[in-house]
């Protein structure tokens, strides 16, 4: 969440934030009456409070008349730290409410907007020249035996699919190559849970009571999650890390889960938007004052496994409106999909500042032994969706698939074969 003394101090800046996002900045007047509110509500319950240990101490001193009239006032004043009590409780929680409602403030350049008013940073690679008519991953994967989507509706429905053969040996390819990437920038490789209590989803900053993008299961009140970002966000909660060990970078394989609840009619063939996919997660915790060069960094990662699969591919500089609740700047890797015609996002890696850190009570000490909140950020190193890409943009005219060089010796295959039937 966002921080109070921040606001305080220059409200302007989330009205500002707000507004780029296309939210009401209304809020901030909110948010500032409600602080208000409590903190006086608090600091005439700690008068009372103080009071009333006052007068304990002196009963014991007094008699007689005095002493009734100080037990008689020590009453009265219990009673009213208790309504004080409930009253500076009661708007705290308000606050609170209200502060979970509010995302993240957005970074100082970063574009004003919804989805389609992002900026393009660069575009990297040549598109593909085909003297042949290419084929969508579909048909590559269905010539190749690598996907089988009918099944997977079969089994589990639409928006399901299995990887077999050369396609399954792809992703372990793939991610093992993420992996080993990650692992050799000094990332610890993490196998996370892919079930996550309330709070940990809620401090990552998703709404579990409104979103319907996230499968929840009711009777154990546990939810799967979307990304490994968030057990690996919720991984050091209610700790103090030691700054000596700043950065922490950690690197998180797991099974990601989305409903697409609002993908109706969106990409409904082959397995770009589906319910189920792999991804390899880079998660680092830093201080806020490194967190922009960290960005960069996790970018530059993201990079480097891109020209090693050897797609072309372009960076935008997501709008404020499309960030998400916990972003406060977002870049996006998008590559190039022969079929659409279109690039497609295959990466994305999002600076969170400490609004990840504040809810979930991630904190370092400083020089002069302060807690202070760390930043949180993310990026993709690898996920399901790259298959999609690889397939299209190597692909031959026999349907054969040439396999990226550097991804060969996690394959095991220099060219991915068509099956005959």
């Amino acid at each position: 969440m966002i921080d109070l003394r921040t606001l305080r101090e220059d409200p302007d800046r989330l009205r500002a934030s707000q507004r780029a996002r296309g939210e009401d900045d209304s809020v901030v007047d909110r948010l500032l009456g409600l602080d208000e509110r409590r903190r006086s509500a608090l600091n005439g319950f700690e008068s009372l409070r103080a009071e009333q240990k006052s007068i304990g101490k002196s009963v014991s001193r007094a008699s007689g008349d005095e002493r009734q009239a100080l037990l008689d006032r020590a009453k009265d004043l219990a009673a009213q730290v208790k309504v004080a009590e409930a009253e500076a409780d009661r708007l705290a929680g308000e606050l609170d409410e209200l502060l979970l409602s509010v995302p993240n403030i957005v970074e100082e350049g970063a574009p004003s907007g919804g989805e389609d008013d992002y900026v393009v940073i660069e575009e990297i690679g040549e598109k593909p020249s085909f003297d042949f008519e290419p084929r969508d991953h579909v048909e590559l994967g269905e010539l190749l035996d690598a996907i089988d989507i009918e099944r997977g509706a079969k089994v589990s429905g639409a928006r399901f699919f299995f990887l077999k053969g050369v396609g399954a040996r792809l992703q372990l390819g793939l991610l093992n190559m993420a992996m080993q990437q990650a692992v050799e920038a000094g990332f610890t490789p993490m196998i996370t849970p892919v079930l996550v209590k309330p709070e940990s989803m809620q401090g990552t900053g998703f709404h579990v009571a409104h979103d319907k993008e996230i499968y929840r299961l009711p009777e154990d009140d546990l939810y799967l999650v979307g990304t490994s970002e968030v057990p690996l966000a919720a991984y050091h909660a209610d700790e103090i890390l030691d700054s000596r060990a700043l950065p922490m970078r950690y690197a998180g394989w797991s099974s990601c889960f989305r409903r697409e609840a609002g993908s109706y009619g969106k990409d409904t063939r082959g397995i770009i938007r589906v319910h189920q996919f792999d991804k390899v997660e880079m998660f680092s915790y830093c201080r806020v004052e490194d967190s922009h060069e960290e960005h960069r960094r996790l970018l530059a990662w993201e990079k480097e496994m891109l020209e090693k699969v050897e797609l072309p591919y372009r960076i935008i500089d997501t709008a404020a409106g499309d960030l998400g609740t916990s972003a406060a700047r977002k870049f996006d890797c998008e590559a190039w999909i022969p079929s659409q015609g279109r690039y497609r996002e295959l990466t994305s890696t999002s600076n969170c500042t400490d609004f990840q850190a504040r809810r979930l009570r991630v904190r370092y000490r400083d020089a002069e032994g302060r807690p202070q909140h760390v930043a949180t950020l993310n990026g993709t190193l690898a996920t399901t969706r790259w298959i999609v890409a690889i397939l299209e943009n190597h692909q031959q005219a026999d349907g054969s698939v040439v396999v990226p060089k550097a991804l060969r010796p996690y394959v095991g295959l220099d060219v991915l074969e068509p099956v005959s039937r």
